[in-house]
């Protein structure tokens, strides 16, 4: 690991010391403002050297995509390219990060498992095997977490197979969309971007990726580990998600 920044408008050096990379893993907190803003700057200062070969989101989902559009396109024609879900992603804080890109003529593409693809992985029980026991352990443990313990346990095999399909998708976008000389970045959740459960665990040893985890405050040590760079933020207030989730989920 190469140790801990904070973030500040020149990425340019750091940046340098995960390069070269076929598939740069961008993990972020997804309230946390300042992760949009370095992932902004990540974009422009690769666009800008000609090695940003596309901009993959967890936030859209795959088939989506602003190829075909001029760099000029106004933001409501790369939404509707993309089919911009408002009510999970807020445009305010991602809506910089892609124009970014398209502002330079690079591709953004949807890089998550479409909603109508998730029935389907929740059945299918050969992405139980995908990762060795203990690690599959880990995920499922994270989908408990995750949802504060409230979902039933009959549940959590399910949830955890829509997480690893979510991972497979996201890597088969960065690899169809590389570029030999060229970086493709992902930018999606943290838990995503593990190098010992997530999106690398799909990505072929031939391919050069490299993970910068954005981290407000405190994280788990063992998402730490596994990053090749770690930029923090500041902490942000706390708040009850387990509150929220619990009223969402109130019959």
């Amino acid at each position: 690991m190469l140790g801990c920044a904070l973030v500040q408008p020149d990425v340019g050096p750091r940046l340098d010391a995960l390069l070269p990379a076929d598939i740069l893993l961008v993990g972020e907190q997804h309230d946390a403002i300042d992760h949009q803003r370095l992932q902004r700057a990540v974009v422009l200062a690769l666009a800008q050297r000609g090695q940003l070969a596309a901009l993959a989101l967890e936030m859209a989902a795959q088939g989506r995509s602003t190829r075909g559009l001029a760099g000029d396109a106004g933001e409501s024609e790369v939404r509707a390219a993309l089919q911009w879900d408002e009510s999970g992603w807020g445009w305010e804080r991602y809506g910089p990060v892609v124009m970014a890109a398209v502002r330079h003529g690079v591709p953004v593409l949807g890089a998550n498992l479409p909603r109508e693809a998730m029935r389907a992985a929740m059945a299918d029980t050969a992405l139980d095997k995908h990762l060795a026991p203990a690690a599959l352990e880990q995920q499922r443990e994270g989908i408990r977490d995750g949802h504060c313990q409230l979902l039933p346990e009959n549940q959590i095999a399910p949830m955890t197979r829509i997480q690893i399909a979510r991972d497979a998708a996201m890597a088969h976008t960065v690899v169809a969309a590389s570029v030999p000389g060229k970086t493709v970045v992902l930018v999606a959740g943290g838990g995503h971007v593990r190098r010992d459960l997530g999106v690398p665990t799909h990505l072929a040893a031939s391919f050069r990726t490299r993970i910068l985890l954005a981290v407000a405050g405190e994280t788990d040590a063992r998402a730490l580990a596994t990053a090749d760079m770690v930029w923090s933020t500041a902490r942000l207030p706390p708040k009850d998600h387990c509150a929220e989730l619990t009223r969402r989920l109130k019959p």
